[in-house]
């Protein structure tokens, strides 16, 4: 058993099916939470990284959409020639 830190639920998690880093989330409230000790169990609010990966992803697409922009200038300076 573990305590939300967000809530103070108890949280039934069995040591031996999870590691440190493993994250899950509260039934009670729906925080996501990170397991950061094993014996005994220790939870912790998990980092939100979901925002910097989709700012990698939108800085991702705003590469392929400059490289699609460099061919086709690449192409119509082409057929001008």
């Amino acid at each position: 058993m573990a305590n939300c830190p967000e809530c103070d639920a108890e949280i039934e998690v069995d040591e031996f099916d999870v590691d440190k880093g493993d994250q899950l989330s509260c039934p009670e409230c729906g925080s996501s939470l990170e397991v950061t000790g094993i014996s005994p169990i220790e939870l912790d609010i998990a980092p939100d990284d979901d925002d910097d990966d989709d700012d990698d992803d939108l800085e991702d697409e705003d590469d392929v959409d400059d490289a699609e922009d460099e061919v086709e200038d690449e192409e119509e300076d082409e057929k001008d020639e």
